[in-house]
């Protein structure tokens, strides 16, 4: 399976809705830290539902303690391939920056372009939802690429 990274995640819903869609898909949740509420916040609690039990979680107290052990991936608005231009391979990580400002240059400028992608949108766009950009580049391509491993179809 693949591996989702939140980056200083804010917003408790968005990371519960995340929650979710790890538990549905088989994918690993990495959240890296300062989160931006605590984790037994009514409001994660309440977005992922009964989730959480059946989600594969790991906390890290900053990028430095994670780095990536495989491929990772960088959504970000300056990516150039599209998320749908990549190939997924098992194991994979997609990293998700924090909703008010996304990923900071420190871990773009340290990735090749190859690995900063994108989801298309309008121009004048500015992002999309965090759970909701997380859910597109998980259904709409990578578990697709996989041949929805796991999952009854």
């Amino acid at each position: 399976m693949l591996n989702i990274v939140s980056y200083q995640p804010e917003i408790p819903p968005n990371t519960g809705n995340i929650i979710r869609l790890c538990a549905n898909t088989g994918f690993h949740l990495h959240l890296i830290e300062p989160l931006g509420f605590t984790w037994n916040d009514k409001r994660l609690r309440r977005a992922g539902l009964d989730y959480h039990e059946f989600a594969a979680i790991q906390h890290y107290r900053d990028y430095a303690a994670f780095l990536a052990q495989a491929w990772l991936f960088a959504l970000t608005t300056k990516g150039q391939p599209a998320h749908s231009a990549v190939s997924y391979q098992a194991g994979d990580y997609l990293m998700f920056g924090p909703e008010t400002r996304g990923l900071p240059p420190s871990i773009l400028d340290a990735l090749p372009m190859a690995q900063k992608i994108r989801i298309p949108m309008q121009p004048d766009s500015r992002s999309m939802n965090l759970s909701n950009a997380v859910s597109v580049v998980v259904y709409d391509e990578a578990l697709r690429q996989l041949d929805y491993a796991g999952a009854r179809q």
